[in-house]
């Protein structure tokens, strides 16, 4: 298997340095602004991530709002600081958030009620945001616990896992109304006009926001500069082929200008757009030359034995929950692009061995 990956190395062209040109804002309510009438600001989050990177568009006499931080109290006071403080009392004008996860959308309807202010969203993110940011249901419904039994965990791992995921304190308050916005769309916002962007796979319809005039692409978690986002299959979707349209995504992105200034929702703001992708692009290729490397070596393996080949450092169970979604994604793949065989058998985990 090193050998497998070795190559896979050597193959890969030397990465090209991003380039950052800003030095992040602190997250206190202190900004930066990356461009006239565009201010960067950021939100604590008390996890490993610590961090997620909001925007403020001038939008007339008030500001248009991008992403709002998880639905905690401290972010509450931020926002209050932020309007009565550093803007002034400027109204907020709109809240767009860029796709349902809680650190996005975790103070979306808080904010809808405390500014008076309409929520943009794809219909996708918007309900998803409605349905499922809520607790795993408990009991689990049968079909979720066969899909973890047919990943190769017990029914006390799996109970334990989803234990721990119900004490989630982050789940957010669900919007109750919103107003659609749909990918090619183009929003006025302020003297810039921004236009919709779709990405799949990270999240069902999620909405990047790309200046073509002035060459600026709010990314959100779509194009993310030194981490890559989760892409998992889930029990609400099992079949699904989520990393596909996670890849086409990317050559999406790759279409824009590559001299657009990419304003991520973590780390640094950055320019190198095609770059990135590239390198995205390569990571997958690589975890699909370990999972192929593994199985030509071993024959067949679980989902839960392959999870330990892609992931060998998990500290938690919100850990291993994701990892073994993106190690079924990157399973779903292969078997759909006919490269691996999946056998199942009734009262066993899924075995996967190469195709041929």
């Amino acid at each position: 298997m090193d050998n497998a990956i070795a190559a896979v190395r050597a193959r890969a062209k030397p990465a090209t340095e991003l380039r950052y040109v800003f030095e992040p804002p602190k997250p206190d309510g202190s900004y930066v602004e990356v461009a006239p009438g565009l201010l960067w600001f950021r939100m604590p989050m008390p996890m490993t991530l610590d961090h997620i990177n909001v925007y403020l568009l001038r939008d007339g006499e008030g500001w248009a709002v991008v992403d709002t931080g998880l639905g905690i109290p401290k972010t509450h006071e931020l926002w209050e600081h932020i309007f009565g403080t550093v803007l002034a009392g400027q109204p907020m004008t709109r809240l767009i958030c860029t796709h349902c996860h809680y650190d996005h959308a975790g103070s979306a309807a808080w904010l809808q009620q405390r500014f008076d202010v309409p929520l943009l969203m794809t219909y996708g993110e918007y309900m998803m945001l409605r349905s499922l940011m809520a607790p795993p249901p408990d009991p689990l419904p049968i079909s979720h616990m066969d899909f973890y039994r047919w990943a190769g965990l017990n029914d006390e791992q799996i109970e334990r896992m989803f234990a721990a995921m119900r004490k989630d304190p982050f789940m957010p308050q669900p919007p109750v109304s919103y107003q659609r916005i749909r990918p090619g769309e183009v929003l006025r916002i302020g003297e810039r006009d921004w236009t919709v962007v779709l990405g799949e796979g990270h999240s069902p319809e999620h909405a990047c926001l790309y200046s073509e005039q002035d060459k600026i692409l709010i990314a959100g978690d779509q194009l993310l500069p030194r981490i890559t986002s989760n892409v998992m299959v889930s029990p609400i979707e099992p079949e699904g082929d989520p990393l596909k349209h996670w890849i086409e995504s990317m050559h999406r992105l790759r279409t824009l200008d590559n001299a657009a200034l990419v304003l991520p929702s973590h780390q640094g703001v950055y320019y190198g757009v095609h770059e990135r992708v590239d390198q995205v692009l390569e990571h997958h290729e690589m975890q699909f030359e370990l999972l192929r490397s593994h199985l030509h070596e071993h024959g067949k393996a679980t989902a839960i034995e392959l999870m330990a080949v892609l992931f060998p450092r998990l500290r938690s169970a919100m850990d291993q929950l994701m990892a073994l979604g993106e190690t079924l994604a990157h399973l779903n793949f292969l078997r759909h692009a006919a490269g691996l065989h999946r056998e199942r058998a009734a009262g066993q985990p899924d075995y996967f061995s190469v195709a041929g």
